[in-house]
């Protein structure tokens, strides 16, 4: 597998735009190529139980599941990995618990990129790059600040953060592997045609 090719268009569910189960199948109807199950307040039962049909979904249109935060659940649904913010649980220990799932890292500087990168990410989320409705009071690193993450690290960068149609191509030009998405996809009518407008754009962008 290349994980590179994988973090292209990575989606992020958001249940306060669309229900998990369905707009994740219209995401990869429309060519998502990794997904993350991101569920914030509830129970570990339900999240265990929306997981393990969007580990279906994703094996079914050969994409990749990731889920926030919780390593658990991540175990529990058979996940391809899980992605940890700073104030998570340490890489290194999740490391030692889950040693075959992709670990990706929530950075959110350039000296936080290094250190993900030294305690042996597989792939950084850098961002945000732009101000974000879906995450209050985030640092904004700007199309500069990811620029030089890119630059600085040899694991993948995929970016995040307020992107959307309109700036995806001055994000991609950054260099980054991928980008990952809530709004502009989950937020959209169609998300199956947002997703592959998105694509279409990624695709023209990285070779």
């Amino acid at each position: 597998m290349n994980l590179r090719e994988k973090l292209k268009l990575y989606v992020i569910t958001d249940r306060r735009l669309k229900p998990e189960i369905k707009s994740v199948r219209e995401a990869l109807e429309g060519g998502a190529t990794s997904i993350q199950l991101r569920i914030k307040n509830a129970s570990t039962r339900e999240m265990i139980k929306i997981g393990k049909r969007i580990r279906e979904l994703t094996k079914e249109y050969d994409a990749l599941y990731f889920v926030d935060d919780r390593l658990d659940v991540a175990l529990a649904t058979n996940a391809d990995g899980v992605q940890l913010g700073p104030e998570d649980m340490p890489i290194s220990l999740a490391r030692g618990i889950a040693p075959n799932l992709i670990i990706g890292a929530s950075v959110y500087s350039l000296e936080e990129a290094l250190q993900a990168e030294k305690e042996r990410a597989d792939y950084l989320g850098a961002g945000s790059v732009f101000p974000t409705p879906t995450k209050a009071g985030v640092r904004v690193i700007g199309v500069e600040g990811l620029r030089k993450i890119v630059k600085s690290v040899k694991i993948p960068v995929v970016a995040i953060g307020g992107i959307n149609h309109k700036n995806a191509r001055d994000v991609l030009k950054t260099g980054v592997d991928g980008i990952a998405i809530i709004s502009a996809i989950m937020g959209a009518e169609d998300v199956k045609k947002a997703t592959e407008e998105m694509k279409k754009i990624i695709e023209e962008a990285i070779r």
